[in-house]
């Protein structure tokens, strides 16, 4: 004879043998009808064992039933600690700008702790630059940051420069500076559209990108390249800005400051961009120097600290220009700074359209030659 455990008031046998059933006098269809309803309990298949022994009874089905039971079963549920939910974010995902992996431990949509994974893009850069001269090196910087190509070739030179002992030319400083706050712009163009666009607004994005066509155009006139210019080299820049391009910078930084209104009409006091903004990812000063915060980052959390102004180079220490810093350390301050950036970052540009001096863009002493190795 065979068992099942039945989730009910008591524990019953089930026979599976089949048994002869006795003629019915009469009909009970009618004593069901009238009988008073009875409270049941609903009957569930509770696995056991092999040998039929009883399981652990989790919800306690086989206590008598009484009233408050399945209260305080709800309760004892709602009591539970609900663990957190860990998901693997990229390292290839449509929501990440570049290769990288992370993961996340989420409560709810909050994320509470991220783990990254750096190192996907390695490309052994500084391996392959110990073959390189110092001018063969510096193609591999604008492939650091395909948003801020003269910045990085600007930051090679001038290391290069102070080993070398190498004054340069004060129209290339000038020429360095107006590229630089061109670059600064490219970069921050990038940044806020694209976190728009990933938030929801889809309409700056392409106002954005107009406006970057256009300083692209700018990039290949100087150096013949959109993105990987080459342009900044250690001893000055590579060649000087062609007839017009000065004309055409200055047209442009004229209604540029119109599309950043306009931008900031959009997100600024949206509501929408606020809640999705403030209050999210709050980093104080103090954690941030510790991360080692730097640029927007540093100065969003309320750092007031800017290379420009603190070690200046190149033409930095004859322009006049202010640094945003933000008070929440929150992503609506460090967007607040970037709007802000852009503005200075036109006072920058038009203040070197202004100065920039006549004369050459490079050194012409050709006998520079780098230290002799130790032995």
């Amino acid at each position: 004879m065979a068992t099942l455990r039945l989730a009910s008031r008591g524990v019953k046998s089930l026979c599976m043998r089949p048994a002869t059933f006795a003629a019915r006098p009469f009909s009970t269809t009618c004593l069901r009808r009238n009988a008073a309803p009875v409270e049941t309990v609903g009957t569930r298949l509770v696995p056991v064992g092999e040998d039929f022994s009883s399981a652990q009874d989790s919800y306690g089905l086989s206590k008598p039933h009484t009233p408050g039971t399945r209260k305080s079963r709800e309760n004892s549920v709602s009591d539970r600690k609900v663990r957190h939910y860990t998901v693997n974010f990229g390292p290839q995902h449509p929501a990440a700008h570049g290769v990288l992996r992370l993961i996340l431990e989420l409560n709810g949509e909050e994320i509470v702790r991220a783990d990254p994974h750096v190192g996907l893009l390695h490309r052994g850069t500084e391996k392959l630059i110990e073959y390189k001269t110092y001018l063969q090196a510096l193609p591999y910087f604008d492939r650091l940051d395909y948003v801020s190509m003269m910045t990085n070739e600007q930051c090679f030179s001038l290391a290069v420069e102070k080993l070398l002992n190498v004054e340069i030319p004060e129209r290339a400083k000038w020429i360095r500076t107006l590229f630089g706050e061109i670059t600064r712009i490219l970069n921050h163009l990038m940044s806020v559209l694209s976190h728009a666009m990933d938030v929801g607004a889809l309409t700056p994005f392409l106002w954005g990108f107009e406006e970057r066509e256009k300083l692209m155009e700018f990039y290949e006139r100087v150096s013949g390249a959109r993105l990987h210019a080459a342009y900044v080299r250690p001893g000055g820049v590579h060649q000087d800005i062609p007839v017009g391009l000065l004309d055409d910078i200055y047209q442009w930084a004229t209604q540029f400051g119109d599309r950043i209104d306009e931008t900031e009409e959009m997100l600024t006091d949206n509501r929408i961009w606020i809640e999705r903004l403030r209050g999210v990812g709050v980093v104080p000063a103090a954690e941030a120097l510790n991360l080692s915060f730097t640029g927007v980052m540093l100065r969003g959390s309320g750092v007031p600290f800017d290379v420009r102004k603190n070690q200046p180079y190149d033409a930095y220490d004859q322009v006049e220009f202010d640094v945003p810093v933000g008070t929440n350390g929150d992503c609506y301050d460090r967007y607040l700074c970037r709007m802000e950036e852009f503005r200075q970052s036109l006072r920058i540009i038009h203040q070197c359209l202004n100065k920039m001096p006549a004369g050459p863009v490079r050194v012409e002493d050709y006998k520079v030659s780098p230290p002799h190795e130790p032995p």
